[in-house]
């Protein structure tokens, strides 16, 4: 049996940038918001090393500590936070309803949804099992155990990019395998990864196993003419994007074919009223830390004026 433990006047699901950035101003306006955090406390910016693009740091600083300075500022204004996952919704409404942990409703004036999003995986059964033992999806987090190794990652886009280049200055050889003839990736980050000696690309080719029995000792490849190719490998990274953390919100929400939650442009607002999204949950263009805080911002400002306009004090 669900037990309602209370009611708050705003909700935040999700934490990063987005979240603690809605955090710090819905607490200063004295929304006395409730945020419950989610699997990945700090979101992705926590399994990132190096953030150099983001304003206010002039000699950069590491995600893990910006994200910690974030959660640090929404505690100061009186944001409640907390361990835990939103495992489903009610928004029927007015009153929303937010169940945590399978366990605990909360109920809700308004909800922020800063819930962020996840890798995407190939789908190899290998990759499954080795996943943790040579497979993964985090370069930054990972690389360090591959140092003097020789690795793969997969991937064109950006974040591959990015990467493989941080794999390069720990690996002995980084394989770089990319589906089509050409990368995604900006031009900036294309030519920063063909300019690493130890970067071999490999195009029109996919993974068709991931070798090894207990950790990862190599990976078959096959490309577009129908040739195999195995190469010798310890650890295998996987960057090929991100899947919207927005499963809970079907049927209540509308969203794209891929799960990016759709808000109204040039606001935050949901198709539900007192619903709103922030971050990567509704942002598949820039997924930068600093527009994700923006769209926080813009989240709380939204769930203000909605909170006043319907006389919730």
């Amino acid at each position: 049996m669900e037990e309602t433990t209370e009611h708050v006047k705003c909700l935040i699901i999700g934490s990063g940038p987005a979240g603690y950035t809605a955090a710090i101003y819905a607490a200063r306006a004295d929304m006395k918001p409730v945020m419950y955090q989610g699997l990945q406390p700090g979101g992705q910016l926590t399994i990132t090393t190096e953030v150099e693009n983001y304003p206010g740091y002039p000699k950069g600083t590491q995600g893990p500590e910006m994200m910690e300075d974030f959660k640090a500022q929404a505690e100061r204004f009186g944001t409640d936070i907390r361990w835990g996952l939103a495992t489903s919704v009610d928004f029927t409404g007015p009153k929303h309803k937010v169940v945590i942990d399978e366990k605990t409703t909360v109920t809700t004036d308004s909800v922020i949804i800063a819930t962020g999003a996840s890798a995407k995986w190939l789908g190899l059964e290998s990759e499954h099992k080795l996943n943790g033992f040579g497979v993964s999806a985090c370069a930054v987090c990972d690389g360090f155990f591959f140092r003097g190794h020789d690795v793969a990652i997969v991937g064109a886009g950006d974040t591959a990019a990015e990467e493989a280049t941080y794999l390069a200055k720990l690996c002995k050889k980084v394989y770089m395998i990319v589906r089509k003839d050409e990368m995604r990736a900006s031009k900036a980050m294309q030519h920063r990864v063909l300019n690493t000696a130890n970067i071999e690309m490999i195009y029109n080719t996919s993974t068709k196993e991931i070798l090894g029995d207990k950790t990862v000792e190599g990976a078959l490849l096959v490309n577009n003419m129908g040739e195999e190719r195995t190469i010798a490998v310890t650890g295998f990274f996987v960057a090929i994007g991100h899947q919207p953390n927005t499963d809970i919100f079907k049927g209540w929400l509308d969203m794209d074919e891929t799960g990016y939650l759709i808000t109204t442009p040039g606001t935050s607002k949901t198709n539900i009223p007192g619903v709103f999204a922030s971050g990567d949950a509704q942002d598949k263009i820039y997924r930068q830390a600093v527009t994700a805080a923006g769209s926080g911002c813009m989240a709380a400002l939204d769930a203000e004026r909605y909170l006043a306009n319907n006389g919730i004090h």
